[in-house]
């Protein structure tokens, strides 16, 4: 999880069960997600969500209001709207815990290991000489 000013990054992960027709179902229902469980996303904090797919491997990229609570928002979402409960409740049946889930947990948060910024042009220099690249003969 990252944080800017007023925006906080959550990536996790899942994996698909080993079900080809399962996997394709799975695709076809988020390319078109019920009203409800788009509105009260956004309705409890959510910016921006994507959701990448390896074979089986899914990584979820979401950007969430400052104050974004990932549990208490995500059972509010639930709870919004019998619809939304309808859907997590199909969604599970796709899903199974990745390597690393504590017991009962299914999407599950990644840590982050590298982050790659410009330089700040506030930035203090470095001293001393300036290395220069090498020249490849």
């Amino acid at each position: 999880m990252s944080s800017s000013s007023n925006t906080t990054r959550h990536v996790m992960t899942l994996d698909l069960k080993a079900d080809p027709r399962g996997i394709a179902a799975y695709r076809r229902h988020h390319g078109r997600i019920f009203p409800e469980v788009r509105d009260s996303l956004l309705r409890v904090g959510v910016l921006r969500m994507d959701i990448y797919q390896l074979e089986r491997r899914l990584v979820m990229v979401m950007d969430t209001k400052e104050g974004f609570d990932l549990e208490r928002s995500f059972a509010a979402h639930v709870a919004s709207h019998p619809r939304c409960a309808e859907w997590e409740a199909l969604m599970k049946t796709f899903q199974r815990a990745p390597p690393g889930a504590r017991p009962g947990q299914l999407w599950t948060p990644m840590e982050s290991i590298f982050r790659l910024e410009p330089r700040s042009s506030r930035a203090p220099r470095t001293r001393g000489r300036r290395s220069r690249p090498r020249r490849v003969r």
